[in-house]
């Protein structure tokens, strides 16, 4: 067989993490005649986890793009694929030969938010709407679909009208290479105050404009440290702090390392995850690996992925919000790592290879 996956976002944020994790176990789960063509950014092709195992092809067309419509078809064409595999939403929808999507979540349909947000009305809108009709077209031209959750899994079939029976929930897990990082000790020099965190990026649906107003009543003997890039959406919250005159207890730690995320998770009084809608959420189950209580939305996908352990407020409401963390201020330390362990992006690996091979058998019979 030869099978192709889409890397082209392989250092992007959580589909990149996604991505990478999969490329690290998936030899393993694959018969050994497979033939895997990983399509991928020339400035990325030297970190693509066991690449002897794969052959490279750069792939220099962005997501989001006409070159991506009909450069990336061309090429996707020209390989001869007999199953393609595309780790994010955004691909050619004139590609006709099987293939896989794995939607991660929903959110760039349902919320104002992520970079096309920045954009005035008259751009915004056709953006949103190209968006809406590619997911849609990736989940119902494909020939199988994989979410992270089972809670993605139920918004397509009642957004898309898309059989349940196609669609895999496959959980994703903690990355080999943050549970392998030392924690960067020096930094206890600079945060030797009790603090929170939020990791994560900054778009709207992220709710931080809510977070940073209720911190303002928490015990002034707490920071609140953001954690995430350094961007546009990271300047409008920045300013929203200064605003508030909130810049001397609510700091941001940009461009973090892997052991400054040990850091980080390992001394925090908690992690504060305010977000109005995830597909999986990452974060929060790091933190509780490493023992780091969890202050959360009680959204669907957190209640599913971490069930009664963590502290659970309503997003919209900020006195249950203020009083979540209040309550975290003596619960340092009761992340639930047993819980965090049922996480593995091996049994991912695992499990996505399965859906390769039923695909592959289904179409041969």
């Amino acid at each position: 067989m030869r099978l192709g996956i889409d890397a082209r976002l392989l250092t992007q944020t959580g589909v990149g993490v996604y991505t990478r994790n999969l490329l690290q176990f998936l030899p393993k789960y694959l018969p050994t005649e497979t033939e895997v063509f990983v399509f991928v950014r020339s400035s990325d092709k030297d970190r693509v986890p066991n690449a002897d195992r794969y052959k490279i092809v750069e792939s220099n067309y962005r997501w989001h793009t006409f070159g991506e419509q009909l450069g990336f078809l061309t090429q996707l064409l020209g390989q001869r694929l007999d199953l393609m595999h595309f780790t994010y939403f955004s691909y050619p929808v004139l590609y006709r030969k099987p293939f896989v999507s794995t939607i991660h979540d929903l959110t760039p349909v349902l919320f104002k938010t992520g970079k096309a947000s920045t954009k005035f009305a008259i751009e915004y809108y056709p953006k949103f709407f190209a968006m809406s009709k590619v997911i849609s077209s990736a989940v119902n031209g494909s020939v199988a679909v994989i979410t992270p959750t089972e809670f993605v899994k139920k918004q397509l079939v009642e957004m898309y009208s898309v059989d349940a029976n196609k669609i895999s929930a496959i959980a994703e897990g903690i990355s080999e290479e943050l549970k392998s990082a030392k924690e960067n000790s020096e930094l206890k020099k600079k945060f030797s105050e009790p603090f929170f965190i939020y990791i994560g990026n900054f778009y709207p649906h992220k709710n931080l404009e809510t977070l940073i107003k209720v911190f303002e009543k928490v015990d002034k003997k707490y920071n609140l440290v953001l954690i995430g890039p350094k961007d546009f959406f990271s300047g409008r919250v920045e300013q929203g702090i200064k605003d508030k005159g909130l810049d001397n207890r609510v700091s941001f730690f940009y461009n973090a390392t892997l052991s400054d995320l040990v850091f980080f998770y390992k001394n925090a009084q908690a992690l504060i995850h305010p977000s109005l809608s995830e597909g999986f959420g990452l974060t929060p189950i790091e933190a509780q690996y490493f023992g780091c209580s969890v202050v959360a939305s009680d959204i669907e996908v957190f209640k599913e992925t971490l069930g009664e352990s963590y502290i659970s407020f309503n997003p919209k409401d900020e006195t249950g919000m203020l009083n979540a963390i209040r309550k975290a201020t003596t619960a340092k330390g009761t992340g639930a790592k047993k819980a965090s362990k049922s996480f593995s992006f091996d049994q991912m690996a695992k499990e996505t290879a399965d859906v390769y091979k039923k695909v592959t058998q289904s179409s041969s019979t």
